[in-house]
């Protein structure tokens, strides 16, 4: 009765292998469903308008921002370079 143990051992476990991989696969699919979705919603909102100005003017106000900060960073070298 050893290999009937064994055969009957290794098919529980691939029963169980089986039910945990679905779990993943469905979790797969729900999390790539939803991916999807908010890339159309996200697609269908850049077609209106207003939405897509925001967006550009956010950019454009991360661009500002990071230029100033290069500009202060550029005269704190000069200040440190005159002090000296």
């Amino acid at each position: 009765m050893g290999i009937k143990n064994f055969f009957k051992n290794a098919f529980a476990d691939m029963k169980a292998d089986a039910k945990a991989q679905h779990e993943v696969d469905k979790a797969n699919f729900a999390a790539a469903k939803a991916e999807s979705k908010a890339s159309f919603q996200e697609a269908k909102a850049m077609g209106k308008r207003e939405t897509r100005q925001k967006l550009m003017q956010q950019q454009r106000d991360e661009q500002i921002a990071k230029a100033n900060e290069r500009i202060e960073n550029a005269n704190a070298r000069l200040d440190n370079l005159k002090s000296k």
